[in-house]
């Protein structure tokens, strides 16, 4: 088991730096299982919260926005599930030597672009194309 990196509360990436030396990729995976931590959290609220809403309610009204809240509950469940499984994608990439390059062109992915979405797996370039080439084929 690798030794694990010493990184100060404010540490933040900088561009002057080798592209995913340790510490930035130390850095990341912290993140990663922060975010992924909370969402875990969030995920046992709110099936809790599901279990303790399955009761009978005689007014129609409430009963139907009752299931509306259900049904908004369940759809964050189901994209939190989503995020989490990218989550994973990203720690796994981190464990080969991928992290932080470009899945389409192999170039780094920037460091802000990272800071702010550490599941992205293309350059901003790089998704940029793709959506463009998306929204052709549906407008076909």
């Amino acid at each position: 088991m690798k030794a694990e990196t010493f990184l100060p509360n404010d540490y933040i990436p900088a561009e002057d730096e080798p592209f995913m030396n340790e510490r930035q990729v130390e850095y990341f995976r912290r993140k990663l299982l922060a975010w992924k931590s909370d969402l875990l959290e969030e995920t046992a609220t709110t099936i809790e919260g599901l279990q303790g809403a399955a009761r009978n309610i005689p007014d129609i009204a409430d009963r139907a926005s009752e299931e509306t809240d259900r049904a908004l509950e369940l759809r964050t469940r189901d994209r939190q599930r989503k995020l989490i499984s990218k989550i994973d994608s990203a720690l796994r990439r981190i464990e080969e030597g991928e992290y932080g390059y470009c899945e389409v062109t192999g170039d780094p992915i920037s460091l802000k672009r990272l800071d702010a979405r550490p599941i992205a797996t293309m350059s901003l370039e790089a998704q940029e194309r793709h959506e463009r080439r998306e929204k052709v084929h549906r407008d076909d």
